[in-house]
């Protein structure tokens, strides 16, 4: 404004436009553009203005982008493709880009942009031409109950029309439930021409030792001319529909619900989404498209056996073995053998105690796991105190081990035919049905994987590769996940899970003591002193004296300080700047310096 105004003043002063334009880096039009506002309003019409323009015609005008939002807060996962298609049923035109929804989304505040991924191109895309001509079957677990027993959920897809044939909830899915589950959609929908499954031994029989077999899944096709493909060992992208669905389950169905108080009513709510999804939800890669409006079922199998021994091309009657044909629809209550056994086993009590003898490998085998005592415990008499959820082995009044399990009334009342009594007092505090208040915190034992990893709903968490082998137990509170290993806090990572998750961890129990109780030793690990008396550990540099170089010294890893250690003796202590993971506990290679 300042330059305007000096800029009018020599003008005004005599001297040519021409070249105060060229002192000023501007071009005459400029010039005279700011005499003429200056002649207007004065001083004030030489201020900075907007330069934005008078109109926009193709801006999305404020009521469409006003639907936008609205429809974003009440459903938050709808992405811009669904925004698009409820827009388009709405009646609103012309209907905004996905880009100009994207945009509107940001724009207020309603996701968080991110940086967007690069299509991985060794996936080879497919789909069937038709349906009824292939279904993709699998086994999905952690659908949780209230008193922490695990569901199992079968999942049958139908490749063409991503229509769900089978959506059945058992206690155990075990080769009988599935195929139990499998009958069912077939008197329902029809034969396939084939199905498509992962190698899981409900399904195949091949990878059977000492010979492969065939499984009752597998004679169920054949005898009713089934092709029955198998993927790859460790393909999962290969039946990836139906394991996309199983993502769609978690996140939009189990994520929306606390847990279920038994296994029907998950079963009745699960019912009511499934037919929700099939026959109203639009599909992204059906272009939108409920799977309903795609898929035909198929019922040749109603008829009779004389049109087949007439040779008119007749489909062949539905095969079955007895027991399957013989049920209307899969049990209520899980697989037909559970049930069967469940009604026959008396009341049992909550927990029961069996004793058991440790073998000469120290591998004990009990309640369907494997604990490892180790050797030097060979031939001591424990006590394995079983639950629905939970597993501890005890000697004497010593608590050795804590092993989450998923138990039946009818695998306690075995336990209890076997020898057993009722058990002692719970261990542990188990999480109590219903929501879990937000500031509760939760303890759950788990194996870590050899990449340093751990299980926890759903996804990994990253806990350092020197515990892979180890069995840890993770103290989880509203906002950390802290990692023990024989009571000694190895690191402290931000929880992902929600107080609805925490209370449905598999396994979980409410942590007893205070978190000094637990967490009061520190995680230690050896380095070795350099030439000029340094050294690295968890991605700090620390200095000491050189006078301790060559020496292999012991550093305490604590929360905000690191302790230099030789023989007992402190010789310093530095602030923890970075929190980073150790990924060496001890020294090796050192050269002795000193002279």
């Amino acid at each position: 404004m300042e330059q305007r105004y000096r800029a009018v003043l020599e003008v005004e002063a005599g001297c040519p436009v021409t070249e105060v334009a060229q002192r000023y880096g501007v071009s005459r039009q400029s010039v005279h553009a700011w005499m003429r506002r200056y002649r207007a309003a004065g001083l004030a019409g030489l201020a900075d203005r907007s330069h934005r323009p008078r109109a926009c015609p193709h801006q999305t005008i404020a009521e469409v982008e006003a639907a936008v939002c609205e429809l974003r807060r009440a459903h938050p996962r709808w992405g811009p493709a669904r925004l698009a298609h409820e827009l388009g049923r709405r009646g609103v035109e012309p209907v905004p880009s996905l880009t100009t929804l994207y945009r509107i989304l940001v724009r207020n505040t309603l996701i968080v942009p991110g940086q967007r991924r690069r299509p991985r191109s060794s996936y080879v895309r497919w789909e069937r031409e038709a349906p009824m001509e292939l279904w993709q079957l699998d086994v999905m677990g952690g659908v949780m109950l209230a008193d922490g027993r695990e569901l199992k959920l079968i999942s049958g897809i139908d490749d063409h029309s991503r229509f769900i044939v089978i959506a059945q909830l058992v206690v155990r899915a075990s080769g009988r439930a599935v195929c139990a589950a499998f009958a069912a959609a077939l008197r329902a929908f029809g034969v396939p021409e084939e199905v498509l499954t992962d190698n899981g031994k409900q399904f195949t029989g091949r990878f059977t030792r000492p010979r492969a077999t065939e499984v009752l899944f597998e004679r169920i096709c054949r005898e009713n001319g089934i092709t029955a493909r198998t993927t790859q060992v460790r393909s999962p992208t290969t039946t990836g529909k139906v394991e996309r669905w199983h993502k769609t389950v978690r996140e939009e169905f189990l994520a929306a619900h606390e847990p279920f108080c038994s296994l029907q009513a998950a079963q009745e709510a699960l019912d009511a989404w499934v037919a929700d999804y099939n026959t109203v939800r639009p599909h992204q890669a059906l272009e939108m498209a409920v799977p309903a409006g795609r898929f035909v079922a198929r019922r040749d199998h109603d008829r009779g056996c004389e049109q087949r021994d007439q040779g008119d091309g007749a489909a062949l009657p539905l095969r079955l073995p007895a027991d399957l044909a013989a049920l209307p629809a899969p049990a209520v209550e899980g697989p037909a053998e559970v049930v069967a056994e469940a009604a026959e086993v008396p009341a049992v009590p909550v927990a029961v105690e069996v004793e058991r003898i440790v073998p000469a490998s120290g591998n004990l085998t009990a309640c369907g796991r494997q604990v490892w005592l180790g050797p030097a415990r060979a031939g001591q008499t424990v006590t394995i105190w079983a639950s629905a959820t939970t597993m501890c082995v005890f000697l004497g009044e010593e608590l050795l081990k804590t092993h989450p399990v998923t138990m039946s009334q009818a695998d306690l009342g075995r336990l209890m035919a076997g020898g057993g009594r009722a058990g002692r007092p719970s261990p542990a505090a188990a999480v109590p049905p219903g929501p879990l208040a937000a500031d509760a915190v939760v303890e759950v034992d788990r194996m870590v994987t050899n990449a340093g990893c751990v299980g926890l709903a759903g996804g990994l968490l990253s806990v350092g590769v020197p515990l892979a082998g180890r069995r840890v137990t993770l103290r989880i509170d509203a906002r950390t996940v802290r990692v023990i290993a024989d009571g000694v806090l190895m690191c402290t990572r931000p929880s992902p899970l929600t107080p609805s998750q925490r209370g449905r961890l598999h396994g979980a129990r409410l942590a007893q003591g205070a978190d000094g109780a637990l967490v009061g030793r520190f995680p230690r690990v050896e380095r070795v002193v350099s030439g000029n008396g340094t050294l690295m550990v968890a991605g700090c540099k620390v200095q000491v004296e050189q006078v301790h170089r060559g020496k292999v010294v012991t550093v305490v890893l604590e929360q905000t300080r690191l302790r230099v250690l030789f023989e007992g003796e402190e010789l310093s202590v530095h602030p923890r700047t970075i929190t980073k993971e150790v990924n060496r506990l001890r020294a090796s290679g050192h050269i002795d310096y000193r002279i």
